[in-house]
Formats: C-alpha cells, sequence, structure tokens
C-alpha cells in the first residue's frame, strides 16, 4: 500500500465531497445526508488507519505537488496531528448524525458547510507551513460563519458579526506575523523556521520576537485565551446544536497551533533569540482563563451559555499544559484534551435535547415541565456533568489529576494547584445548581407541561430545540449521535492505560524536535509513473528520426 497518499485524504475528501453536495442539493437533496455521512464514516475509518500508522513515532511527510520544502507545501503527519484528525472525525460524525434530526433541513449548504469545515480543520492539523495554516484557518473559518447563521434568527445574526468582525482582525494579525516572519528568514516551512530562527543575527532579534508575540495572539484568539476569550460564549450559545458540538474541536485548533508551533520555533529548548516566547507569560493567562471560565459558568443563567463558559474553562486548562512545557505536563493536557472535546460536544446536544424536551423558547435555568424523555436526559445530564466537572471515574478526573502530578516540579506548580482545584469545586457548582434547577425544581403551575398528558410546546420553541414536539430521545440520528459521545466517554475512562501511553508518546515526539525537522528536510520527491517531460523527448526522438529517415529516402530517389 502506497501509504503517502493517504495523508492527503483527511482534506481532499471532505473538500471534494461539499463541492459534489453543492451541486446535488436542488436536484438530488435526498441524497446529500447520505453522502455526507458515508464521508464522514470513512473520515473515521482513515484517522483510525492513520493513527495506528503515526503510532510507530515515524514522522511522515507528504509533498504537495512533488515539491520539496521550502520550495512547496508539505504535511506532516505524526501522534499529535493524528489524534486531532481522529477527533475531529468523530465529532464531525455526531454532528451529522444529530443534524438529521431537522436541524440541517433550516437552512441552505448545511452539509455542504460541515464538509468544507472538516477540510479545514483537518489541513490545519496536517501542514507544515505557516502560510497553509493560514489559508486552512480562514477555510475553517468561512464555513463556521455559514454554520453560524444556519437557522437565521436576530440572536445567531448579532453573534455572526460580532464573531466575524473579531475572527478578520486575528487574520489580519496573522497575515502581518507571517509577513515578518518571511521577511526575516525567508521561509514559512516550520522546520526550515526552527533551524533559521536559531541562526538569525542580534539586530533582528527584537523584530523576530515581535513576529512571534503577533503569531501567539492570533493562536490566543483561536484557542479562546483571556482576555480574548470573549466572542466565544456567544459565539457557541448562538449557533445551531451540530454546529456547536463541531465548534467544540475549532478551539482546539489555536491549542494545536501553540503546541506545534511553540515547540518547534518559540519553546524553551529552542535555540535562538526567540527562545521561551511562547512559555514566558502564558501560564499566568491560561490560569487566569482557567479561572474566568468556571466563574463564568456559576454566574450563567443559560444552559448554552454554562456550556459556552465551560469550554473556556476547559481551553485554559489544557493552554495551562502546554505553557509548562514539560513532557509530563503535556502528556496530561493531551489525555485531557480529548476527554474535553467529546464532553463539550456531548453536552451541546443534550442541552438541545433538554431545550426541546422542556418546549422551551429559551434554554434558561429554571423550572420547567417536560415532555417524554426526563428520566434519560436526566440520566444523560448527570454523566457529562460528572465529566466536565473532572469527577471520578471518568477520564476527566485523571487528566486532571495527571496535571496536578506533572506540575508540582515546575515554578506554577503551587499556582496550578490553587487554580485547577477550585475552579473544580466551581464547575460542580455550577452543573449542580443548573441539574437540581431543571429537573427537581417543581415546575410552575401555569407550565404548559406541567400536566403529563400535555405535549403542548409553547411559542416560539421550535427552532432552539431540535426534537418533533416535545420528545426528548429525539430522532434515531440524534440518539445515536449522543450514545456514540456518551460510549466514547465512558470508553476513554476504561481505556485509559493505553491512551496515557499514546499521549505520553506523543508528548515526548513533540518535544523532540529533531525528528519533526529531519522528517521533513529530508522528504523527496516520489519518482513519477510517468515523466511526460521525458515522453515528449523520446517522442520528439522519434518523430525527429522518421524525419531523417523520410529525408535520406527522399534523397536516394532524387539521386536515382
Amino acid at each position: 500500500m502506497n501509504w503517502p497518499h493517504w495523508i492527503v485524504m483527511p482534506i481532499i475528501a471532505p473538500l471534494m465531497t461539499g463541492a459534489l453536495l453543492v451541486l446535488l442539493e436542488r436536484r438530488e437533496s435526498r441524497h446529500v445526508r447520505s453522502i455526507a455521512l458515508f464521508t464522514s464514516v470513512a473520515l473515521v475509518l482513515l484517522s483510525v488507519f492513520l493513527i495506528m500508522l503515526a503510532d510507530d513515532g515515524t514522522v511522515r511527510a507528504y509533498l504537495l505537488g512533488n515539491w520539496t520544502a521550502p520550495f512547496g507545501i508539505s504535511l506532516a503527519l505524526d501522534r499529535l496531528s493524528a489524534l486531532m484528525l481522529l477527533l475531529t472525525s468523530i465529532v464531525g460524525l455526531a454532528g451529522l448524525l444529530y443534524a438529521g434530526g431537522g436541524d440541517a433541513r433550516r437552512g441552505a449548504h448545511f452539509h455542504a458547510l460541515m464538509m468544507f469545515q472538516l477540510a479545514g480543520l483537518n489541513g490545519a492539523f496536517l501542514t507544515a507551513d505557516l502560510f497553509n495554516l493560514f489559508v486552512f484557518f480562514e477555510v475553517l473559518l468561512i464555513a463556521s460563519y455559514g454554520l453560524l447563521l444556519h437557522g437565521g434568527g436576530p440572536h445567531r445574526l448579532r453573534a455572526a458579526i460580532h464573531y466575524v468582525a473579531f475572527n478578520l482582525a486575528g487574520s489580519a494579525l496573522f497575515l502581518i506575523a507571517v509577513s515578518l516572519i518571511y521577511g526575516l528568514t525567508g521561509t514559512l516551512a516550520m522546520a526550515d523556521l526552527a533551524t533559521r530562527i536559531a541562526t538569525l543575527p542580534a539586530t533582528d532579534a527584537t523584530l523576530i520576537r515581535i513576529a512571534g508575540t503577533l503569531l501567539l495572539i492570533v493562536f490566543c484568539v483561536k484557542a479562546a485565551l483571556l482576555p480574548l476569550y470573549f466572542w466565544l460564549p456567544e459565539t457557541y450559545s448562538a449557533a445551531s446544536a451540530p454546529a456547536a458540538a463541531v465548534f467544540a474541536i475549532m478551539t482546539k485548533v489555536g491549542v494545536y497551533a501553540i503546541a506545534r508551533v511553540g515547540t518547534l520555533a518559540f519553546g524553551v529548548d529552542s535555540p535562538g533569540p526567540a527562545a521561551g516566547l511562547f512559555q514566558s507569560w502564558m501560564p499566568a493567562f491560561a490560569l487566569a482563563t482557567l479561572a474566568l471560565g468556571a466563574t463564568g459558568a456559576v454566574a450563567a443563567r443559560r444552559l448554552r451559555v454554562l456550556v459556552a463558559y465551560l469550554v473556556v474553562a476547559s481551553a485554559g486548562t489544557l493552554i495551562t499544559a502546554i505553557a509548562l512545557g514539560t513532557a509530563g505536563t503535556l502528556s496530561a493536557g493531551l489525555f485531557y484534551l480529548i476527554h474535553s472535546t467529546l464532553v463539550a460536544a456531548a453536552m451541546f446536544l443534550l442541552v438541545d435535547r433538554m431545550t426541546a424536551a422542556r418546549g422551551r423558547a429559551a434554554d434558561m435555568i429554571e423550572a420547567a415541565g417536560f415532555g417524554a424523555g426526563k428520566a434519560m436526559l436526566g440520566a444523560g445530564f448527570f454523566l457529562l456533568a460528572l465529566a466536565f466537572a473532572g469527577m471520578p471515574p471518568l477520564a476527566g478526573f485523571i487528566g486532571k489529576a495527571l496535571l496536578l502530578q506533572a506540575s508540582a516540579d515546575t515554578s506554577y506548580g503551587v499556582w496550578v494547584w490553587m487554580v485547577v482545584l477550585p475552579a473544580s469545586l466551581a464547575m460542580i457548582v455550577a452543573l449542580s445548581r443548573a441539574g437540581s434547577t431543571v429537573f427537581w425544581q417543581p415546575p410552575p403551575e401555569d407550565d404548559p407541561l406541567t400536566n403529563k398528558t400535555s405535549h403542548a410546546v409553547r411559542p416560539g420553541a421550535v427552532g432552539i430545540g431540535s426534537a418533533l414536539g416535545t420528545d426528548g430521545t429525539g430522532s434515531a440520528g440524534q440518539r445515536a449521535a449522543l450514545v456514540m459521545l456518551g460510549t466514547l466517554l465512558i470508553g476513554s475512562a476504561i481505556l485509559a492505560g493505553p491512551i496515557r501511553a499514546y499521549t505520553g508518546a506523543t508528548a515526548d515526539q513533540l518535544l523532540a524536535r529533531g525528528s519533526y525537522i529531519d522528517a521533513l528536510q529530508s522528504a523527496r520527491p516520489v519518482a513519477p509513473r510517468l515523466d511526460v517531460r521525458r515522453e515528449m523527448r523520446e517522442q520528439g526522438k522519434l518523430k525527429g528520426q522518421a524525419k531523417d529517415a523520410a529525408n535520406s529516402d527522399l534523397h536516394k530517389e532524387q539521386r536515382q
């Protein structure tokens, strides 16, 4: 099997599928969902294959256009990128399954936008070039603009204007940073940057640190780090449930970029004038982000806003682990990344089911009657609340315990303990309050769903929850999405040992920057099966020989 070409398929498959779905939506709309689901399942299987391929510790380079770096753009598959591909494909499949319950029909191009979103995410995780990272950022952002607006409504329009304006400013900063880096080093290939920054003269030290700081600000915007987090709660709470579930992996792009670029070019162990730039102030801001996210969750009055602030808190936890910069904290952060992504996606979907079952026009944290499925929804909320708060026996507890243990030997060890533990307690308080209010507090007497035989939906409920009527169990696809994510959450706790071994090896590979640099710099073009230029030369020679033979025969005839 020619494995290199499988590396580019997570980008090509959803990109081509999205283009096909745009063409089919009007004429063959009944096949659109089936094609999108087929592609998503294929992406999950492909990601499993790639993570098994990457588990041998080899960094595999793929030269787009068969040009070597820095003249061409390269992709790279290692343990970290393979892990992110698998998470993206799982969350994407869950979102598409859930959208079949009605969300996809509330606007145009939902499935195509979802495919383009997956293509942008996969490209960002695979690229080994800074400019190509910018390109894939824009692909996933443009798709996210459409997904955020999908279904319409003034709340989503306001959130979209805010979100688009903020990200356009971030994109402008990204271009400025990339231009400065290219002007100073003459390359944007990450592997070449890691070596060329180290050889910059002292006169360029200030400029490269400015460029690196701008780059870090852009990544912090994507990761929702304090004080650049305020776009996230409004955006995620306004989006439809399947879009918000996929957005749960979108913030991880910023976390991934900080880990990848930081360890390669701006880390503590990176030589040159920009060494330690990404770790100089990030731990303090990351811990402040964690504290802020937990505080926002306690203060939230809507379920979706509560979940959005919990996503902010998880981003703070992840960046804390990365910023501390040791193999132990990185491994703990990657372990927690898997858990936090799955639980955030599941919680956004479950809150949508709860909103629909209550017949609410908004997802307020208040007492209200339920239609069908209250017991099942309550059990699901209890499981996800335990997971989000980091309570045993689920994997969130293991991830936080590993982080606390690994951080004890760092200079921020005391601060990590002082922030992580109270923040976890605040999350428990926020989720306990929400669950007890929604599921246990008696509803008002005039609530239309107080009567168990009533299935009336309050005015305005359509478009907020995607259930049919007030059935909290939802459609088959919606149940499948929630069951799949819940099973994976429980499975991640059962398989904590193997997952911990994988994330530990991933952290070691990430810090051993030499293997990544060598793999990209030593990659050589693949010999083509058909060399067009050689074929043209040979055909030219044959034509020349035939012409010479014809001329020779003509001369012979003339002499005769």
